[in-house]
């Protein structure tokens, strides 16, 4: 409860929205028994290239960095003001002198919206909109005098062709669950590109042209379909390692170049049917028929992973998967399924409603399947079949070696990266290419003939025992050159014990003789 005598400076990274210009993020915190949106700057880190919200306090709470349609606000004192919207300029609000006794806060936001998406939505090319206007203020009094606000005409309709009997200016309350019709309540005026109106009280507004009598119920609907997104799920594996899963929950007009960007590294089914998600909504993706989660994580509930839908964001999770079938005998055909979860609380309850059927919380399901398990060489044995190669003995006898069989224990702890590791240890590209085509589809013989095409290549270099270390650091397998690093101890430990040993012998049989 206590005040800081100076404001705090937090810095709050996010990820970036990669919205159109109508969305703006602020920070909002939690005060009293309400959130509250801070005075919020942004900025994008030159080195890192992350974007972070900046904004400056005196005490502490609960913070976060949220998107939300760019708001417009403004101060209005009895003299009067004027309100634009930066999104839309030919959006404005006039209050005139005398408005209100005290000076009070209003707030603006717009969201336009395209003739495609109406008609989409619609199936109707005559229906036109204007953009959404949405007007708040901090007060519960009504203006004291009439507020004029101007809109522009639905696109396509101008003053000159303009047919009276076909506009309808709509008025919704502030969750947008009824649109009423308030055209003959209200005195519309109309110039060539805008229409005019007075109101006392603030609320949404939404202008319409179409030859449909009852507006409402088609608003409601278009409404509705605007805060849902028409999605696909992906579920993709990695083709140098199955076990590691790609689960995303991707809006329609991104699937192919999603797909497209992840082609070279991932591989699956097609994309599940199109579904209807709300933003905001909850959904579930549980891994069935012997395939489960194979790592404990906060976001992970009676076994099924959890998502919250954003359509500005990637929506994506990677996880490993393992299965209790014994794979050495067989490949395990599982699946995962999506399945809906809470709804935003702000969603009209006969939005919720429409699922009906006891499948009405399932959502899709993409096959996933674990391949047959290949043998690997175990502790002691030899390489893989196809692979001969002659005894080495890498370093010296004072330094230590690196045998054979040190050589294949480095390779069993080797993964994906060994092309990286290949690069490090000075392996040209042209072979690290070669070695991968001539051993496609077998992560373990390309490790292996990295490795041992290396050892091969430098078997004659003293110095080739810390080069390895060295590579394994700037490779960031830290784990594999403190491995090395203690085989090499071991050995110059021993080699100074038969030192010793051999002294104390000599030793010896000097004395026998003497």
């Amino acid at each position: 409860g206590m005040l800081f005598c100076q404001k705090v400076q937090i810095w709050i990274p996010y990820a970036s929205p990669q919205t159109l210009h109508q969305r703006e993020v602020v920070v909002r915190t939690f005060s009293g028994q309400n959130w509250s949106d801070l005075s919020t700057r942004v900025k994008q880190k030159r080195k890192s290239k992350k974007h972070v919200a900046h904004c400056s306090v005196l005490h502490f709470s609960w913070f976060l960095v949220v998107s939300r349609l760019v708001q417009n606000e403004c101060k209005v004192p009895t003299e009067g003001t004027l309100l634009f919207s930066s999104v839309d300029p030919n959006i404005k609000v006039i209050f005139p002198p005398g408005v209100t006794e005290e000076t009070r806060n209003v707030k603006l936001q717009v969201l336009p919206i395209s003739a495609e998406e109406l008609e989409e939505i619609t199936a109707d090319s005559g229906c036109r909109a204007g953009p959404l206007l949405c007007l708040s203020q901090d007060s519960l009094v009504d203006f004291l005098r009439p507020v004029r606000i101007q809109l522009p005409l639905p696109r396509g309709v101008t003053g000159l062709n303009l047919d009276q009997s076909r506009l309808h200016l709509l008025r919704g309350d502030l969750e947008g669950k009824t649109w009423d019709d308030i055209t003959t309540q209200v005195v519309l005026e109309f110039t060539h590109l805008y229409a005019v109106f007075e109101v006392t009280h603030f609320s949404w507004y939404w202008l319409w042209y179409t030859t449909k009598t009852y507006i409402g119920g088609i608003a409601k609907k278009v409404y509705e379909r605007l805060r849902m997104y028409q999605v696909n799920f992906i579920a993709l594996q990695r083709k140098k390692d199955p076990e590691q899963v790609l689960l995303q929950c991707v809006p329609k007009h991104k699937v192919d170049p999603v797909l497209k960007k992840l082609q070279d590294r991932y591989r699956g089914p097609e994309p599940s049917d199109m579904v209807e998600m709300f933003e905001g909504e909850q959904f579930f993706a549980a891994f069935e028929r012997g395939i489960s989660i194979d790592m404990d994580r906060p976001d992970c509930v009676d076994g099924r992973l959890s998502f919250i839908f954003y359509s500005h964001l990637k929506n994506m999770k990677e996880i490993y998967v393992t299965s209790p079938v014994d794979r050495k005998g067989q490949a395990v055909k599982g699946q995962v399924s999506f399945y809906r979860g809470a709804v935003p609380d702000s969603i009209p309850e006969d939005a919720s409603r429409r699922r009906k059927g006891p499948d009405s919380l399932w959502l899709a399901t993409l096959p996933i399947k674990l391949p047959r398990l290949k043998p690997r060489w175990g502790e002691n044995a030899g390489p893989p079949n196809g692979f001969s190669f002659p005894p080495l003995n890498l370093g010296n006898a004072e330094t230590g070696y690196l045998t054979q069989t040190n050589l294949l224990s480095i390779a069993r702890r080797v993964g994906a990266d060994w092309q990286n590791i290949g690069l490090n240890l000075g392996l040209t590209y042209q072979q690290i290419e070669r070695i991968g085509y001539n051993n496609r589809e077998d992560l373990d013989k390309q490790i292996l003939d990295m490795l041992f095409s290396w050892a091969q290549q430098n078997s004659e270099d003293p110095d080739c025992v810390s080069k390895l270390i060295t590579a394994m650091k700037e490779s960031g397998r830290q784990d594999i050159a403190d491995e090395v690093e203690t085989i090499i101890e071991l050995g110059q430990q021993k080699y100074r014990e038969s030192i010793r040993r051999v002294g104390l012998e000599q030793e010896s049989s000097t004395a026998d003789s003497a």
